[in-house]
């Protein structure tokens, strides 16, 4: 049996994952959502250094998990890619959901696309965090409406010390056997760091043609691809 640990991206927790949790159960694998600290239930718990990393290492420890498959959306992959080198041989896979990746010294800040500063004057504003998007910056992305209010129901703020908390990379990231999984509405081609990444032996492509939250647009066929990679 694999065991799905899934982590979503800013400003959502667990319940961002309900509607892929049962069909992964059904198909006979143990499944962990995580919430990190700071942002949905786990709202007012402190982050520091490496604690988005902890959360996820310390479920997957507290719960004697091995044949882990780690699952990463958006900001979390950068987390999620640190953790996966963390849990050694019991990582069967890495699956990075539309998701950053983590570069050793870098942090999510550092690598924004608009720039550190853009990000920077967004927390500022915020009075440090991340707020969550409008519902009309949805537009574009394959949800329905009734979709979207259901992801904005369960977002909260996202701490900023997690924003830019410099990655920490034991090893070569291309050395984890990983699947990306790249959400054509939101930019038909991987970043360059993910280009890079994916000319190495151990690492795949799968193409999914919705947006950046396929667990709410395509819940269905986003578990068919993650019951794929249990099969790697």
């Amino acid at each position: 049996m694999t065991d799905f640990v899934l982590v979503a991206g800013a400003w959502l927790g667990a319940r961002a994952w309900d509607d892929v949790v049962p069909g992964l159960r059904a198909a006979g694998h143990g499944v962990h959502p995580v919430t990190l600290s700071g942002v949905g239930e786990k709202r007012d718990r402190p982050v520091g250094r490496q604690t988005h990393v902890s959360d996820i290492v310390d479920e997957v420890d507290r719960l004697g998990l091995r044949d882990v498959v780690m699952v990463g959306h958006s900001y979390s992959g950068i987390p999620v890619g640190q953790a996966a080198e963390r849990i050694g041989d019991r990582l069967a896979r890495v699956v990075f959901v539309d998701a950053s990746v983590p570069s050793d010294g870098e942090s999510f800040v550092s690598t924004w696309w608009q720039g550190p500063a853009a990000m920077e004057a967004e927390l500022a504003g915020n009075g440090g965090s991340w707020a969550p998007p409008a519902a009309a910056e949805f537009e574009g992305q394959g949800l329905t409406d009734a979709q979207t209010a259901r992801l904005l129901s369960g977002a909260t703020p996202h701490p900023g010390a997690s924003l830019r908390d410099p990655a920490v990379l034991r090893g070569p990231l291309d050395e984890l056997p990983a699947t990306y999984v790249k959400c054509l509405l939101d930019g038909p081609e991987p970043s360059d760091d993910v280009a890079a990444l994916l000319t190495g032996e151990r690492w795949e492509l799968i193409t999914m043609d919705t947006g950046h939250w396929p667990m709410f647009s395509r819940p269905d066929e986003l578990v068919s691809v993650l019951n794929g990679t249990a099969a790697l």
